[in-house]
């Protein structure tokens, strides 16, 4: 059925599989704990659905949450405008083959790293920890 392979653990990013634990239930867990480290859900991309309905294939459930932690993303805007080609950070929340479900955060500072600033590293960093939280806390 799925065109989407399970994937491992990304250089650009972090993952946590949630063996036994539902597609809505980690996607509830997930938006709850980026709310407690200051996120907001600002877009959601279904992937299954766009690829059901543009493509006709059938694909497991695959969202794309563009989460903003609004203070810090004013901050980094402050000190580099064309930041916001970066922004929002993206979290995904998938179904794997096992039943279970994979959730990933973008590693800011991987991102961020495009930049070539120092003065965006800290603010990176600081984003990084908070996602890392929301992705250990789901």
């Amino acid at each position: 059925m799925s065109s989407i392979p399970n994937y491992g653990q990304p250089s650009y990013g972090f993952t946590r599989t949630l063996a036994g634990v539902s597609f809505d239930e980690a996607s509830s867990r997930v938006r709850t704990a980026l709310s407690e480290q200051g996120f907001g859900v600002l877009t959601e991309i279904d992937i299954q659905g766009t690829l059901a309905k543009k493509l006709g294939v059938e694909t497991r459930k695959y969202t794309i949450l563009g989460a903003c932690n609004p203070k810090l993303a004013h901050r980094a805007l402050g000190v580099e405008p064309g930041i916001g080609l970066l922004l929002p950070c993206n979290v995904i929340v998938s179904e794997n083959d096992e039943g279970g479900t994979v959730i990933s955060a973008i590693d800011p500072v991987a991102m961020f790293g495009v930049v070539g600033r120092d003065d965006i590293e800290p603010i990176a960093q600081e984003v990084k920890a908070l996602l890392e939280a929301a992705i250990t806390a789901a």
